[in-house]
């Protein structure tokens, strides 16, 4: 069984959902924990608190992509290609997610996959994208940081 998936099943098993999972697995490529992080981000689970709006993977990889490339603090800006990284996210988000997944919305999705069976692969693509537009932009998954 691939990696990925196996620490998925391992995470959702133990309650977490798509935007937690999400960023778990990318505080753990950097070899962190946060729980207050993975606490805040419940909020957008199962299209924001349960009411089916915007699919919690998509709202969990822009805070993954917001991770590493946003601001954190005063002393801190915005990486110069924040925006077309996001921008990059949303447009493949947008595009695999109505030719695979029925839609962007939380709702969408389940009437098409009812019982939930996408969802694990919703997830392991969102964050596999999330890290390639990262290291495309010249970012160092595992260190948390640009090279």
């Amino acid at each position: 069984m691939d990696d990925l998936i196996f620490r998925l099943i391992k995470r959702k098993a133990q309650g977490y959902c798509c935007a937690q999972i999400i960023l778990i697995l990318a505080l753990e490529a950097q070899g962190k924990t946060n729980t207050d992080l993975v606490r805040s981000v419940g909020g957008l689970c199962f299209g924001i608190n349960g009411s089916g709006e915007v699919c919690g993977a998509l709202s969990g990889g822009a805070c993954l992509i917001s991770l590493y490339a946003g601001q954190g603090s005063n002393e801190e800006a915005p990486d110069d290609l924040y925006s077309k990284m996001m921008g990059e996210f949303v447009e493949w988000f947008g595009r695999v997610a109505i030719d695979e997944y029925g839609g962007t919305r939380c709702d969408e999705i389940l009437e098409k996959f009812p019982d939930r069976s996408i969802c694990g692969r919703i997830v392991a693509d969102t964050y596999g994208e999330c890290m390639n537009i990262l290291a495309s932009h010249g970012y160092d998954t595992a260190a948390g940081k640009k090279d």
